[in-house]
C-alpha cells in the first residue's frame, strides 16, 4: 500500500509542480498588473492621503512578491536598520537576498544598510540591481539621489530625484528636496 502511494506521488509530482508554477505565474502577472495600475493612478493622485495609500500598496506588493520567510527577514532587517544595528540589518538583508534574489525591495533595503554603514560603493551596486529589477522603484531613486548628493554630485542627485518625482509626484518631502537639489545643482546653495 505504501509503495503504491509512493509511486502515485512520484507520478503526480511533476503535475503538481507544474500547477504550482502556473499558479505562481498567474499571481505574478496579477501583481504586475496591479502595480502598473497603481503607478498610473499615483501620478494623478488627488491628494497626499490618497497618494500615501497607493504608495503603501505598491510597497506591500513589492514585498509580497517574496516568500513568507523573506518577508520576515525584510521586516526584521528594517527594524534593525531603524534601531541602528546596521550589522544585524545587513545580515537579515543578505539572508533575504539568498532566498529572493529577484526582490528589488530586498536590494533597496540592503543598499540602505550599506549606506548607513558608510559603504557608498556597495549601496550604489545594490541600488543599481534594485532599479534593474524594478525601474519604477522611487525609494531606490531617492536613496540614489542622497548617495549622489553626499558624493558631491548635485546634478546627478537632481536627476535621480526628478525621476523619483516623475513616478510619485506626491512623494513625502519630495518637492522640498527637489527645490534644494536644484539650488545646489545651479550653484545657489553651499
Amino acid at each position: 500500500m505504501r509503495a503504491a502511494l509512493l509511486v502515485l506521488l512520484l507520478l503526480l509530482a511533476p503535475t503538481l509542480a507544474a500547477a504550482q508554477s502556473r499558479s505562481a505565474a498567474r499571481a505574478g502577472e496579477q501583481r504586475q498588473a496591479e502595480l502598473d495600475s497603481l503607478f498610473e493612478a499615483l501620478k494623478a493622485a488627488p491628494d497626499d492621503a490618497v497618494a500615501a495609500m497607493m504608495e503603501g500598496r505598491i510597497r506591500a506588493l513589492w514585498v509580497q512578491a517574496a516568500s513568507p520567510a523573506t518577508v520576515l527577514l525584510l521586516r526584521r532587517g528594517a527594524r534593525n536598520l531603524a534601531a541602528r544595528t546596521y550589522d544585524e540589518a545587513l545580515e537579515d538583508f543578505d539572508a533575504a537576498l539568498v532566498l529572493a534574489p529577484h526582490s528589488a525591495e530586498a536590494w533597496h533595503q540592503r543598499a540602505q544598510a550599506h549606506a548607513a554603514m558608510g559603504d557608498a560603493a556597495a549601496a550604489a551596486r545594490d541600488l543599481q540591481e534594485a532599479l534593474r529589477l524594478e525601474p519604477r522603484h522611487f525609494g531606490a531613486l531617492v536613496t540614489l539621489s542622497m548617495l549622489q548628493e553626499q558624493a558631491g554630485q548635485p546634478a546627478a542627485a537632481l536627476r535621480s530625484m526628478e525621476a523619483a518625482i516623475a513616478l510619485h509626484p506626491r512623494l513625502r518631502g519630495g518637492q522640498e528636496r527637489l527645490r534644494e537639489l536644484r539650488r545646489k545643482a545651479e550653484g545657489d546653495a553651499t
